[in-house]
């Protein structure tokens, strides 16, 4: 499925044109996303690549988000840095109930050119295999000057909010089995 984040009607980005992204189910239990970002890449504020550990706080920079919904209330979030550090979180419901996600670290890789950065990651989420999935998919961009913008498939009313129950617009069906 390929998708495009747009920007929050709030916020200012002057260094990226489009994030574009593919997200796809490749088997019950596996969600690859690529993230392609086009714009002036040496505008962006990207940390160094240190190695490809779990951590917290990944949103307070550049960031690339998904939060996934199978049945139920509750949901996992993901982050992927361009550092290649990663986070994986469980939510009971809305903002409620985070707990550390307990998942293999996904396969993260990053390519970084003049114009374009490109993100690939591979996720495993077993605890929602047997579900369609509802796909919230966003990205935090920091500029050098600091300025940070928000982007995702659809944003609620008000401040950005990649939690919201309305952002979670994009289906995964289970594949069929071959």
């Amino acid at each position: 499925m390929r998708l495009s984040l747009r920007l929050h009607p709030d916020c200012r980005c002057d260094a990226v044109i489009s994030i574009d992204m593919q997200a796809e189910r490749t088997d019950p239990a596996s969600l690859m996303l690529n993230y392609r970002v086009t714009g002036d890449i040496g505008a962006l504020l990207l940390p160094s690549i240190p190695s490809p550990e779990r951590a917290d706080g990944l949103w307070q920079h550049t960031c690339f988000e998904a939060f996934v919904r199978g049945g139920g209330g509750g949901y996992c979030e993901y982050n992927f840095s361009p550092s290649t550090q990663w986070a994986a979180y469980v939510f009971d419901e809305y903002r409620q109930g985070l707990k550390n996600a307990d998942t293999s670290p996904p396969a993260i890789a990053i390519q970084v050119g003049e114009r374009e950065l490109e993100l690939r990651a591979t996720i495993a989420i077993p605890s929602k295999a047997d579900a369609p999935w509802r796909l919230a998919l966003s990205a935090v961009i920091e500029e050098a000057s600091g300025r940070k913008s928000y982007w995702a498939l659809a944003h609620p009313p008000g401040k950005p909010d990649f939690h919201h129950p309305d952002c979670f617009v994009a289906e995964l069906a289970r594949p069929s089995p071959s």
